[in-house]
């Protein structure tokens, strides 16, 4: 009777297809949990996001020539079906985020072994910078986006000729939309510089025929023709896709800022999102991701890494704030040093089953330490850091039902003007108005004929007071 050997098993064979349903299950899960119920409320960036959202009006043509117009369209359909609320704000950014990791381990899968791109998967999903941009009801996702499909969809265009035309004008769809994100130019210039500097990538391009290559450019072209018109008629917003501040700004500053964001393991925080990035363990990882990057310079996969990193970099110097658009290139060289881990190991021990197998054990042991460690120190830091909690305003799911008229400040009014014309029960207004009206704390005060009867509170330690009651005197 043979050894039963371990490729007998079920658990074995169908490995891979457990760890992606593992994969898909905790990001369903982290998804749910930490859109909808972790931080509760909106930042105003979100508010302002929304307010953007809501101007958009597809008969006239001026109102699209906005920046992030795909996800502003995503969100206002999202608004106008669900009225403004949590949920309807972060939709978008959740689908989205689902759809980019989804992209992102076909395409892993496709540049590394299976293992790698499972692994990665979860080291990523689990960091603070992804779980944030998940669902943060702003455009920052977007970049993450644009990054995975067009790497994914020009991976395969490379590797078959089955649906290469439709595949081709999906494209060259999305690169024309993603300009429309500050900074997606630059990968679009690297993949360009890329396809100039390395041969075999333009031999690939000399195999697409040009009508097909000329169909793609037309159809970028009618889509950006909105875009085009609005920096013609505003150069400013040209300069602010590209990354050009209008003044020099405070490179010292910046440079300490992305310290923080990057490599601050020794006093986390932040404000809206979490710092630093990565854990200290996958920094450790993505630097040896960057030596075999320069070591492998030769690979296509290096070539648009490195040309799309070296990019980034001066720009991300002058505008910190836009650091999320590192995400994705710091993922590939996450995966890049973990598929060199792995396979030095294997490497050291070709033909030793046991150590092959005990090499498992401390890998597994180290991504099960970043995956736990980041959801933990993203969920704690998301509910109790006093620096980060205060940044969610939880107002419009305490207002209460009844309400009838909401009286705000004028820095409040453009959002609150969306909740009125959204979920139409409400009115807002500037002044004190019928026989009873609710405040926000931006405005309270005294105000002659009316009375305070009720202060409406929420949990936080600072700024708890979020509405006030007033009712009409009787005289």
């Amino acid at each position: 009777m043979s050894k039963l050997k371990i490729t007998d098993y079920a658990i074995y064979r169908w490995r891979y297809w457990i760890g992606y349903g593992l994969i898909a299950a905790i990001l369903i899960s982290i998804l749910t949990f930490t859109g909808f119920f972790l931080t509760g409320g909106i930042s105003e960036p979100e508010m302002q996001s929304v307010v953007i959202s809501n101007s958009i009006n597809f008969n006239n043509l001026n109102s699209l020539a906005i920046a992030d117009l795909p996800y502003h369209t995503l969100q206002h359909i999202s608004i106008m079906l669900f009225g403004v609320s949590v949920f309807s704000i972060k939709l978008p950014s959740l689908i989205l985020a689902f759809i980019s990791i989804v992209g992102a381990i076909i395409l892993l899968r496709i540049w590394f072994k299976p293992s790698v791109s499972i692994l990665v998967a979860l080291i990523a999903i689990s960091t603070g910078q992804f779980l944030f941009m998940s669902q943060d009801g702003t455009a920052n996702g977007m970049c993450l986006v644009w990054s995975v499909s067009l790497l994914l969809i020009a991976s395969i265009i490379s590797r078959t000729q089955r649906f290469r035309k439709t595949l081709i004008v999906i494209f060259a769809l999305l690169a024309a939309l993603s300009l429309y994100t500050p900074l997606s130019a630059y990968m679009l210039i690297a993949f360009a510089c890329a396809i100039l500097f390395h041969p075999h990538l333009r031999y690939l391009i000399k195999q697409i025929p040009n009508v097909e290559i000329v169909a793609g450019t037309i159809l970028s072209l009618i889509l950006i023709t909105p875009l085009a018109i609005s920096i013609i008629k505003n150069p400013s917003l040209g300069l602010s896709l590209l990354g050009i501040p209008t003044k020099m700004p405070n490179l010292s500053a910046n440079i300490t800022l992305l310290g923080a964001q990057y490599l601050g393991f020794s006093k986390p925080g932040g404000s809206t999102v979490m710092t630093p990035f990565f854990e200290l363990g996958s920094m450790l990882i993505i630097a040896l991701g960057v030596y075999v990057v320069a070591k492998h310079h030769t690979s296509a996969k290096s070539y648009v890494i490195a040309i799309w990193s070296l990019m980034l970099v001066p720009i991300v110097i002058v505008n910190p704030n836009l650091a999320v658009v590192t995400l994705f290139p710091m993922v590939l060289l996450l995966a890049k040093g973990l598929n060199k881990f792995i396979s030095y190991w294997y490497e050291l021990f070709p033909l030793n089953p046991y150590a092959r197998v005990g090499g498992l054990i401390p890998i597994i042991i180290l991504v099960s330490v970043l995956v736990l460690s980041g959801m933990d120190r993203y969920i704690y830091g998301y509910r109790y850091d006093p620096q980060i909690v205060p940044s969610f305003s939880r107002d419009i799911r305490i207002i209460p039902k009844d309400t009838k008229y909401l009286m705000v400040s004028s820095e409040e009014m453009a959002f609150y003007k969306v909740v009125e014309i959204r979920n139409k029960k409400i009115t807002v207004v500037a002044t004190p108005t019928g026989d009873s009206f609710l405040a926000t704390r931006k405005i309270k005060g005294q105000f002659s004929g009316y009375n305070l009867s009720k202060i409406i509170t929420t949990y936080t330690k600072d700024n708890g007071d979020r509405f006030y009651l007033y009712t009409k005197a009787v005289q």
